[in-house]
């Protein structure tokens, strides 16, 4: 499947936001992968993927309603695309392939 590679932290990135579904925003997408990952990206970091896979058409996002908790500011929601959809599906059976090809190993023993 041509451009749908992904790295591992944009592949945790667009999991994570498939996960999260409407309430996929930057602060709960960080929470989320040091929950399921143990990881503590930065905003930074996690900004320059959401570029970049918005850029490749995985994601699409937009703002929502101003709230005064938030002193006035905006909240910025990612969802998954159909590509990106297309690009995580194409990466699990790839994985999936690949890991079948192991050899059945004795764990027992070591």
């Amino acid at each position: 499947m041509k451009s749908t590679q992904l790295g591992e932290f944009e592949e945790l990135v667009l999991l994570i936001i498939g996960a999260l579904g409407d309430d996929a925003y930057s602060i709960s997408i960080k929470n989320e992968f040091k929950t399921k990952t143990g990881r503590n990206p930065s905003i930074g970091a996690l900004h320059s993927a959401f570029n970049r896979l918005e850029k490749k058409g995985f994601l699409k996002s937009e703002e929502g309603g101003a709230t005064s908790e938030r002193g006035g500011r905006r909240k910025r929601y990612y969802t998954l695309t159909a590509f990106g959809r297309k690009a995580l599906d194409y990466a699990y059976e790839l994985r999936s392939s690949l890991y079948q090809t192991l050899p059945n190993i004795n764990l027992a023993n070591e």
